[in-house]
């Protein structure tokens, strides 16, 4: 018999009991939606929490935090290790900045805010990604960027009892600086500790650019960055490295000759297939280093765990369907007992025989399979869809933007079906050996 014959066969076979087949082919169905929708959880969450990650810093970027030598004793990072880090094959970039140890006030009119304020090397930023949403970058000693929400803290002076925000967190339009600020004229003040009495001086500086938007809506950033000729009045100003407020001491006097030292440093590379090459050189040269890909891989190992786990007990329902197969085929040989005793009467090889039960088992699996994945991909939709509402109405809370709880990519959809498939094979290959062995004449003495 050919394969196109032995198919037919099956087919004729399947149609007497259609009852049967059809809460086999259910079972099974519902067995393959089960493992399928139990496993699209834990590929949703990976999905979200790598989602998340990528957008949280870019995939590139690797953090440096000093190193050790083989005393153990711990360094920071200099220009020497900056040289280095620019030297290595396939970096991009190597971002560097220095943070003033205190948080400047900047006034301007009746207006005025605090932010964290850095001196950075422009081209290296502009290299990493840095852009500007309007204005230029700094030409001159007394110019500065803002981050993009700078504008958006400057407020007037706020009254005893006054209430300057909205509801939302936003300052109210009678407190709320209306103004374009690139272009403006800011007196940034510093102050100092002296005999116990705060002193205070200002620097004037102008706005000339404002940051980029960062990549996630929620953020503010009011980040300044400043030039060094600045950071170096406010250090001659409170006589500390760094712009530090309280006296620290002769190693950390402004006049101090020692090399200075970077508080963040950032190496970005031109590929992300360069990353962890990189990662592994500067471990090796024992340089504290954080990247997202070192995380990834940890995150990875864990869902991947958790993604095995989840199919090994959606197969437990696949195999408490195969009972049903198991029986469904039983059943099958001994009422084509008949069948079979003419098979082999004619000639019929013993593995032909096996061949068109093990189809026919397959066919079933298929069949399962193909409907158990349609519908499968309807309840994860569902699910992906009900899930804010119900989240919102029981727990009376926003569900997080981004997440997805129930995922079924390609490769999910092609294990389950495989894991089905084999399933149904292994149910249905004991009762085609013993179709092999039916008794022709025991099998044609048989009422048809």
């Amino acid at each position: 018999m050919t394969f196109k014959d032995q198919f037919r066969f099956v087919r004729q076979n399947m149609k007497k009991n259609k009852m049967r087949l059809f809460m086999t082919i259910l079972a099974t169905a519902i067995g393959c939606t089960f493992l399928i929708v139990l496993a699209s959880v834990g590929f949703g969450l990976h999905k979200s929490i790598i989602k998340d990650r990528m957008e949280d810093q870019l995939i590139t970027q690797i953090e440096v935090h000093g190193r050790t030598d083989d005393a153990g004793e711990y360094y920071g990072l200099t220009d020497k290790d900056i040289e280095h880090f620019e030297s290595i094959e396939h970096v991009k970039a190597v971002t560097r900045r220095k943070s003033v140890e205190q948080t400047p006030l900047f006034i301007t009119e009746d207006y005025s805010t605090s932010a964290q304020t850095f001196v950075t090397d422009f081209p290296s930023e502009i290299k990493a990604g840095f852009k500007l949403s309007e204005g230029r970058l700094p030409e001159k000693d007394d110019e500065i960027i803002v981050g993009h929400h700078f504008q958006e803290f400057l407020s007037k002076e706020i009254g005893e009892g006054d209430d300057p925000y909205k509801e939302d967190g936003s300052l109210k339009e009678e407190f709320a600086y209306s103004g374009d600020v690139v272009g403006k004229t800011f007196d940034m003040k510093v102050v100092k500790m002296e005999s116990g009495e705060e002193t205070s001086k200002t620097i004037p500086v102008t706005i000339v650019g404002v940051a980029d938007a960062p990549g996630r809506e929620w953020m503010k950033d009011t980040t300044v960055f400043i030039s060094p000729s600045v950071m170096k009045k406010i250090e001659d100003f409170t006589g500390n490295i760094g712009g530090y407020p309280e006296p620290l001491g002769e190693d950390h006097a402004a006049n101090n000759e020692s090399e200075r030292y970077y508080d963040q440093v950032k190496v970005y590379a031109d590929d992300v297939q360069a990353v962890t090459g990189i990662v592994d050189q500067l471990k090796a040269e024992q340089y504290f280093t954080y990247s997202i890909v070192s995380e990834m891989k940890q995150i990875n190992m864990m869902f991947t765990i958790m993604k095995i786990g989840l199919l090994f007990i959606g197969t437990i329902a696949l195999l408490i369907a195969s009972i049903g197969i198991y029986n469904t085929m039983t059943m099958a040989v001994t009422e084509r007992a008949p069948d079979i005793g003419i098979m082999k009467a004619i000639g019929a090889n013993p593995k032909t025989i096996r061949n068109v039960f093990l189809l026919e088992s397959s066919y079933i699996g298929f069949l399962g399979a193909v409907f158990g994945t349609i519908v499968a991909y309807g309840i994860s939709y569902l699910v992906n869809f009900a899930l804010p509402f119900v989240v919102q109405s029981i727990f009376d809370e926003k569900m997080p933007e981004g997440i997805v709880l129930s995922y079924i990519p390609l490769s999910l959809t092609a294990i389950s079906v495989s894991i089905c498939l084999i399933v149904t094979i292994f149910s249905g290959w004991r009762p085609a050996e013993r179709a092999t062995k039916v008794d022709v004449l025991q099998a044609m003495r048989r009422e048809i």
